[in-house]
């Protein structure tokens, strides 16, 4: 039995959609040889009793619960309700925030481990340890996890898997797909399933902190395991649109290619979209990917000022952001773009530079969202050396400079989005190819992202 909290992406934030990295972890725990239930109760909102009822039910010896930073204290009601039914049962936290800060996970006495970085093999591994009921000393040379050992907590290094495809499809057959967001602005079509094609990012952002999550070295499911698993919805699930999400999509362009070919050889009829660098496209690379059915690309684009994008280490120039979007429109691409508002340093002329870009690139779909720093990035550990910070919830630090704190980026964000947004030619732009209510469902849910 396993929880999960949303994927974490810009447009993601406050939807529904199925929590791809815990499916993946169930998939390989079910090839194992072991049964598995998922509650995701992240989706559901049941309150914690019936989370007790539920553990009552299953009886399991394990449970696994994802944690981010954001939803640390839930985590921690989840491990407490666990052990107040089955004090037998071994509890197992992963995900981000426990990868960034075992320690502040363990420091609670009703988590028994923690599982660092990627989660397939280590949890195999350590499910196989508890259930043969292996001494502590066995478990503690697990690659990838954390424990208490003699007093002390013990913590070995993970251990990435190089050939993906050797992990499973994610076990989406645990998961309530009927209560999923299946739709998405950036398609026309539904329903609309999401993919994970990469892991590892070889970038160094300032902002980021994945890579310690997934590792620098980018490795990726075959382009022949990919076109099978959109193949598999396709048959399973009746998916008509694909989200590829996280970052690097085309970061290796013969495999993207390979990808776009085998789609059409397969006479997949579905769209797409995918996330990506403006570093990381070309205009032959276009033609492929919108012939093989991609509609949307989005892109990080971050800032409009030359100095935070420097600030940030995202090694684009603004030069290169203009020729990617270029590119973009005139291989008829849409496209869709994040702002970071709020970043140390920045100023409100660095602000309304960013907004003045977002209008000179114009894209189909924008969204500025306020800088919030994670564990483990470089951002995170500059504002609290320097204490530049509005508050601090658990482990999520909100920045406040001389310049702005959180309320009057807040009312910034506002502004942006209203005039970006509302501007006639952009709502025309939303008519022609939304018609009047898909117009009218994104204003509001702009809005509801910003109040």
């Amino acid at each position: 039995m396993t929880t999960a909290p949303p994927i974490k992406s810009p447009w993601i934030v406050g939807r529904k959609f199925p929590p791809l990295g815990l499916a993946y972890v169930a998939a390989a725990l079910e090839k194992a040889g072991f049964p598995v239930e998922i509650l995701d109760n992240y989706l559901l909102k049941q309150q914690i009793d019936y989370v007790k009822r539920e553990i009552e039910r299953l009886g399991p010896e394990i449970v696994g619960i994802t944690c981010g930073s954001l939803t640390y204290q839930r985590c921690i009601e989840t491990a407490k309700a666990v052990k107040e039914v089955l004090p037998s049962c071994k509890v197992v936290v992963g995900g981000p925030h426990p990868s960034y800060m075992p320690d502040s996970m363990l420091q609670h006495p009703e988590i028994d481990y923690v599982v660092l970085g990627e989660g397939e093999r280590a949890m195999v591994d350590l499910a196989t340890h508890i259930t043969k009921h292996e001494d502590e000393q066995a478990i503690a040379t697990i690659s990838g996890v954390a424990c208490r050992h003699e007093g002390k907590i013990v913590k070995t290094a993970p251990r990435f898997i190089s050939d993906l495809d050797q992990i499973p499809f994610p076990a989406r057959h645990l998961l309530p797909m009927h209560l999923y967001d299946r739709a998405i602005e950036f398609l026309s079509v539904k329903p609309v399933d999401t993919m994970n094609v990469t892991r590892g990012c070889p970038y160094n952002c300032a902002f980021c902190e994945t890579n310690k999550l997934w590792g620098r070295t980018c490795r990726a499911f075959s382009p022949h395991r990919v076109v099978e698993e959109i193949d598999h919805l396709v048959e399973n699930y009746g998916s008509k649109g694909i989200y590829f999400v996280y970052d690097n999509f085309t970061i290796q362009k013969k495999r993207t290619i390979e990808i776009c070919r085998l789609i059409k050889e397969h006479k997949l009829d579905i769209e797409w979209v995918c996330d990506t660098r403006v570093d990381l496209i070309s205009r032959e690379l276009l033609e492929e990917m919108k012939d093989a059915g991609c509609r949307t690309i989005w892109f990080g684009v971050e800032s409009g000022s030359s100095r935070i994008l420097e600030k940030l280490n995202k090694g684009v120039t603004l030069e290169q952001t203009v020729h990617a979007f270029k590119l973009c429109k005139e291989e008829g691409v849409q496209t869709a773009s994040s702002f970071m508002l709020g970043i140390p340093g920045e100023t409100a002329r660095d602000m309304e530079a960013t907004f003045n870009f977002a209008k000179k690139l114009d894209p189909d779909w924008c969204q500025f969202n306020i800088f919030i720093a994670y564990p483990s990035s470089v951002l995170y550990e500059e504002i609290l050396e320097k204490g530049l910070y509005d508050r601090v919830e658990d482990f999520v630090v909100y920045p406040k400079t001389e310049d702005f704190d959180y309320d009057s980026l807040l009312k910034i964000q506002r502004r942006f989005h209203r005039s970006f947004n509302r501007s006639p030619k952009r709502i025309l732009r939303k008519i022609r190819r939304d018609g009047f209510l898909g117009a009218l469902r994104t204003s509001l849910r702009l809005l509801s992202s910003t109040s």
